[in-house]
Order: C-alpha cells, then sequence, then structure tokens
C-alpha cells in the first residue's frame, strides 16, 4: 500500500556521505517540505508515492551542501563583470587583459577591477608606468588576489592628490620610487587613499554582483555562507544593501550570515550602530549576527603581525614585525564588550601574533563573560605557534582555514618563506595539528582571493599540493594533511557550526535538506579530488543548481 505521507522528494540509488559520526553512509534520504524525514537504505523508499519526485544518484555520492565560512561574495561578483586578472599569473597575461577590457570599454570613467598575483611582479609590486602604457587617459586601480595591496596608474594617483610628500597612513604603506613619488603600489591602509575617489557601484549593480555570485556558489554546490565584512574597507562598497534587496525580493536562495565591519579608527562607540545593524539587517536567509575584526596584514607584503621580526633578502633580521591594527590591550576590551552583547567575533588572523592576540582577546571575554555560545572564530592562521595550538581546544575559538593557500606556489615560495626562515616557515597552515589538538575546524575559500571551489580547497587539505600538480612534486608541509573526512567536515558540519546553523552540515533526520550531488565519489579515487563536480544543489528540498548534464 502507498505510504499514507510520503515524501516530497527521495535521493537514492547511492552513496550518501552523511558527515554524521554514528552512522556515516547511507544509501536513500527522503525529503518532505524543507527537511529531511529519513536517512537508511532501501527500506526508506517505502515513503516514494505518486507525486514524488526521485532522484536516482547512478552511484554519484550526495553530500551535505557545502559552506563557506570565509568568502566576499559581492565584491567578487562585481569583479567578474570589471576588468577581471583573476586566474591569470603572468604580467603578459595582465597586459593582454587590461588593454583588452579598456578597448572594450571606451566610455569607462574608470578602469577597475583586480585579482593579479603579486608573483607575477619583482618584488611582488607592480609599477604605475605598466599601467600607463596600456591606459594613459583614464585612471586605472586594480585590487591583488588577496586584496591587501592596489595598483594604480599615474591618472589614478594624481585624481587621488598623491605625491612624494603624502605620507603614509598608520595603517599601510606607499611603495616609492627613488624620489619619494609613489610607485603605484599601495598596501594595506594606503588603498583607501586612491579608492576613496573611484566612484562607487551602483546598488543595481551590487546586486547583480550578489546573485552572479550566489550563482557561481551555488554551481559549487554552496548552500550557505559567512559574509566576512558588511561595512565599508579600503574603498570596497558595502555589501549590505544588496542583502537587503535580494532578501526583500525573495532572490536569496544561500542562508547567509554577516560579519559587520569593526572600524579599527574607532573604538566601542560604534557599538550601538553595531547592535541596530544586526537588527536592521536579520530577516528572511540573512542574519547579520557576527563582528569582523581585522587584526593584521598579510606575509607576502610583510604585515601579517608577527612574534619576530621578517627576515630581508639576505636572512638578517629586519626591524618589521608587521602590524597589529588594533592595540593588543584594547582589542581585549572590545572583544569582551561584543561578546556581552551576543556577537560572534570573525578575527583575521595570520601572523603567529595576531593568533595570539586574537585568542588572548577570546581568553578575556570568557573570562568577564562566562562560557557563551557565540562561537568565535580565527580565519587565515598561517602562521601559529605551536604554545598557542592547544588554545584553540580550550577556549572553545573555531580554527577556519583557507585550505588552497597551504601549497607551494611562488607566492609561497619566493614572497613568503624566504623572510619568515626556515623554522618559523615550518609552522604555517597546521590543520594537522589543530585537528589532532581538539580545534573545531571550519573552512572557507576568501574568494575572491582564492577560487570559491570547495572541491579544489579539498583536494589541497589532503594533498597538500594545488590541484594540477604534478603527483610527485613536493607536498607542503605534509604532516600537517587533513583526511578527506575530516576536510569535508569542516566544509560541511564545521562551517554549520560557525554559522549556527545547527540543522545543517550533516545528513540527518529532521534537517534542513540543503544537499549537493557529486559526479563521483572522492573517496574512492582521493587522488584527483579536484577533478569532482558538482551536479545538482539543494537548498531546504530547492533545488538550486542543476549541471547541464545532471
Amino acid at each position: 500500500m502507498p505510504p499514507s505521507h510520503p515524501a516530497d522528494l527521495v535521493f537514492t540509488g547511492g552513496p550518501v556521505h552523511t558527515v554524521d559520526p554514528a552512522r556515516s553512509r547511507a544509501t536513500t534520504v527522503a525529503v518532505r517540505g524543507d527537511r529531511i524525514v529519513a536517512v537508511g537504505h532501501d527500506e526508506v523508499r517505502a515513503l516514494i508515492g505518486p507525486r514524488t519526485e526521485v532522484v536516482d544518484l547512478h552511484g554519484r555520492l550526495l553530500v551535505p551542501g557545502f559552506q563557506d565560512a570565509h568568502v566576499h561574495p559581492v565584491g567578487g561578483g562585481v569583479e567578474l563583470g570589471q576588468c577581471d586578472l583573476s586566474g591569470a599569473v603572468t604580467a603578459e597575461d595582465y597586459r593582454r587583459r587590461i588593454r583588452a577590457y579598456a578597448d572594450a570599454h571606451p566610455d569607462a570613467e574608470w578602469i577597475t577591477g583586480g585579482g593579479w598575483s603579486m608573483e607575477a611582479f619583482p618584488g611582488g609590486t607592480p609599477t604605475r608606468q605598466f599601467l600607463d602604457a596600456l591606459v594613459p587617459d583614464r585612471p586605472v586601480y586594480l585590487v591583488n588576489r588577496d586584496h591587501h595591496g592596489g595598483w594604480a596608474n599615474t591618472r589614478a594617483l594624481a585624481r587621488a592628490g598623491l605625491d612624494a610628500r603624502t605620507p603614509d597612513p598608520a595603517d599601510g604603506r606607499l611603495e616609492r620610487e627613488g624620489d619619494g613619488h609613489p610607485t603605484g603600489m599601495l598596501q594595506e591602509g594606503a588603498m583607501t587613499l586612491v579608492a576613496a575617489v573611484v566612484p562607487e557601484p551602483t546598488p543595481e549593480t551590487l546586486t547583480e554582483g550578489l546573485l552572479r555570485a550566489q550563482a557561481l556558489l551555488h554551481s559549487y554546490g554552496v548552500t550557505a555562507w559567512q559574509d566576512a565584512l558588511l561595512g565599508n574597507h579600503a574603498g570596497m562598497a558595502d555589501p549590505a544593501p544588496a542583502y537587503a534587496a535580494a532578501v526583500r525580493a525573495g532572490r536569496l536562495t544561500a542562508r547567509v550570515t554577516g560579519s559587520l565591519w569593526w572600524d579599527r579608527a574607532r573604538g566601542t562607540e560604534q557599538i550601538p550602530e553595531l547592535l541596530a545593524r544586526r537588527q536592521e539587517l536579520t530577516g528572511g536567509r540573512l542574519r547579520a549576527t557576527t563582528v569582523k575584526i581585522m587584526q593584521d596584514g598579510i606575509a607576502e607584503n610583510h604585515t601579517a603581525a608577527l612574534l619576530h621580526p621578517y627576515l630581508t633578502a639576505c636572512g638578517c633580521a629586519s626591524d618589521n614585525s608587521g602590524i597589529s591594527f588594533i592595540e593588543p590591550e584594547a582589542l581585549r576590551r572590545y572583544v569582551t564588550e561584543l561578546d556581552a552583547h551576543g556577537f560572534q567575533v570573525h578575527f583575521h588572523a595570520l601572523g603567529d601574533r595576531a593568533v595570539r592576540e586574537s585568542l588572548d582577546a577570546v581568553a578575556a571575554a570568557r573570562a568577564a563573560n562566562g562560557w557563551t555560545d557565540n562561537r568565535p572564530h580565527l580565519a587565515h592562521l598561517q602562521i601559529v605557534h605551536p604554545d598557542d595550538v592547544p588554545r584553540f581546544r580550550r577556549l572553545g575559538a573555531t580554527a577556519n582555514i583557507q585550505a588552497l593557500w597551504a601549497a607551494h606556489e611562488p607566492q609561497m615560495d619566493d614572497l613568503t618563506i624566504p623572510f619568515l626562515g626556515t623554522e618559523r616557515a615550518a609552522l604555517q597552515y597546521p590543520f594537522g595539528d589543530l585537528l589532532r589538538a581538539g580545534a573545531t575546524l571550519a573552512a572557507g575559500s576568501d574568494w575572491p582571493v582564492s577560487s570559491p571551489d570547495p572541491m579544489a580547497a579539498l583536494h589541497t587539505a589532503v594533498h597538500r599540493r594545488r590541484p594540477g600538480a604534478a603527483p610527485d612534486a613536493p607536498a607542503f608541509l605534509p604532516e600537517q594533511r587533513l583526511d578527506l573526512g575530516a576536510a569535508l567536515a569542516a566544509y560541511t558540519a564545521g562551517s554549520a557550526y560557525v554559522n549556527h546553523l545547527d540543522d545543517t552540515g550533516t545528513i540527518r533526520a529532521g534537517n534542513l535538506a540543503d544537499l549537493a550531488v557529486l559526479d563521483r565519489d572522492p573517496f574512492e579515487d582521493p587522488a584527483d579530488i579536484a577533478a569532482t563536480r558538482v551536479l545538482q544543489t539543494y537548498v531546504g528540498g530547492v533545488r538550486v543548481h542543476a549541471a547541464d548534464d545532471a
């Protein structure tokens, strides 16, 4: 007899990887409405009724939807419509793309975009003259791949009023020629000097960027994310209005946690504004319940905050240990007050000093407020001192990893390792140590800094080699590898924990039906995890992506 309450949707013909440690594999999943109602094997097929949609997996793997714990979708989506330099790694590639974009947009007042890699230029610093030769008649401003540096031509520098007399801001620097004139390369806070005069994108452009990004992320099986910056920073437009518009129009299909930007030039007087924004921007599938604090910069331009100075090109100690953007005592005070107001704090912390200062701030909040359920997390974690590894578990601070960065590439081998030294370079991206010490791992892409494809990140976490690298290429600190199960759990259940989406991230009865169908089971042959494609993506049981051959 037919079931009295048939399922709306049934996936069968598994395998199903549940990310549930008590029952890791199944073959059939039933969904009614927006929730999973049964997980098992042939017995679940009894829920198939005359109107049930049946998805035959044909041996392809069903997994929980991926959740990106640190991403910038609106900026990434907007950049896809601008002068997009991502994916290229040579100066000649950039020359060709910039010239082609300028020719195709003769009426554009500014040429903007980004995605260029530092390793394409000597010392990681391109010049204004390179751009002047391509676009002499209009200002050009292009952010680099990691969004911690900007590249301007002479017209853009003049439009911003920058010359040899312009002082460096406290949180950044202008690279300079011999006479002190800016080269066109602006590091960290100096980016704002030019970005402030770049025309802001229209609200329509921002919303188009969000929807473009949402479609791309869904195509990679991403069903939820944490936007790592809601606010204005370094000339980047606030993406919050785009989210609000998408919510109002019913077009936000992903589940989004927004990290409200902490203005490091101000103090606790901004907290009432953050509280108001949290209320204003929480509705539908959007919740602005997090505050983002950027504590340092990046290692490649020597602004990541280190416990000991960077080395010079000759291997000697320099007088530069990077930048702590917020004084440690103030950081502890700010985080304690934010925690008391029920905010999660999302730290940007790359260098070992920034990691320690951030953990110290979490410890201060725990001591003052007791253990709350605000779930603080530290993103990036390029260098972690061994003494601080066990503190993640003790303090309940999640390690938010960007696995694609944990590999040999020119930016690592030429611009980072020589200036850290062998001993300190061996402390980079200690995913394995963190997991073994009992830390909760979440995972994200930091797109558009790097690819938003979770499968590429999983491949790198497992092999410590970038996708496409030769099998005999040296692995980057291979003792820090994760097995595929642990890496996938970080990108699903771990990120769901960070996002306070406790009824997602695993496939079990009662959870929301946020799911992705892969074109293979990468557990069977993990040699080329990155080749895995997403065929279908579901949010709340509704298909939001289907590949052409799905």
